[in-house]
């Protein structure tokens, strides 16, 4: 697959300061709370969900400057992985952000769960300081906050490792109020992962979607930046889903 864009991408943006945190958790529980068809993508067996926090920039329409209100502001989200037909891709529970303008645009052109919170992030020789608190009431309460650092120098996840299965994914999937199915497309390099280190002093953000995370240490990765292309949405099979 290649992940060079198209000419005809419709969004760029640049990700910055982010940790994957993973946890492997029982394929049931998660599919139990996907809508059909929808089904968790496993690893050895397991699923895992991601909490990711990070920051965005340069965040523009293709042929347009950035936007002044909106190019700029934080992330976290709360991710699954999935499967539809023969494109693995990611399934967002939620994606909390620290801008008011963006979170709506997000919901009505990709059909994303993107929720309002108030955010901070700070940076100091070298260690992340992030805080999260989820403020729109179309969602559960959910707070975050914690510390996170590189700890290693840059690698590439190797074909068919663990590492790839949970980064290099290309594929979003979302629902409209309808229940009708999309799917966008993504296009960037291979993930510049470190490993990490994290001391998370609170975390509700996975329990707020009812889901149960392991008491076991998550599973982290860094990343410095990393530039992104993203296509518009797409119905999947031209037809409704139940939800």
């Amino acid at each position: 697959m290649s992940n060079q864009p198209p000419a005809n991408y419709a969004m760029q943006q640049t990700w910055h300061d982010l940790l994957f945190m993973h946890w492997p958790v029982p394929p049931a529980m998660l599919n139990a709370i996907l809508p059909p068809p929808l089904t968790v993508d496993t690893w050895q067996g397991e699923a895992w969900v991601a909490v990711v926090p990070f920051g965005m920039r340069g965040i523009r329409f293709r042929g347009l400057p950035a936007l002044p209100l909106t190019s700029t502001f934080l992330e976290l989200n709360v991710r699954t992985y999935v499967t539809v037909g023969d494109k693995p891709g990611v399934w967002f529970y939620s994606l909390d952000a620290s801008n008011r303008g963006a979170v709506e645009v997000a919901r009505v052109w990709y059909n994303l769960p993107y929720f309002n919170a108030g955010m901070v992030m700070s940076k100091h020789a070298g260690t992340i300081r992030y805080a999260m608190h989820r403020t729109d009431r179309r969602a559960n309460p959910a707070v975050f906050a914690g510390t996170y650092a590189p700890t290693s120098d840059v690698f590439r996840s190797e074909p068919g490792s663990l590492e790839e299965f949970l980064t290099e994914r290309y594929y979003l999937y979302s629902v409209d109020r309808h229940g009708k199915l999309y799917r966008g497309r993504i296009y960037h390099e291979p993930w510049p992962l470190q490993t990490a280190e994290a001391d998370m002093h609170i975390n509700s953000v996975a329990a707020s979607h009812g889901i149960h995370l392991p008491q076991t240490a998550p599973l982290l990765h860094f990343a410095q930046e990393i530039s992104v292309y993203a296509q518009a949405i797409v119905p999947v099979y031209g037809r409704t889903i139940s939800i």
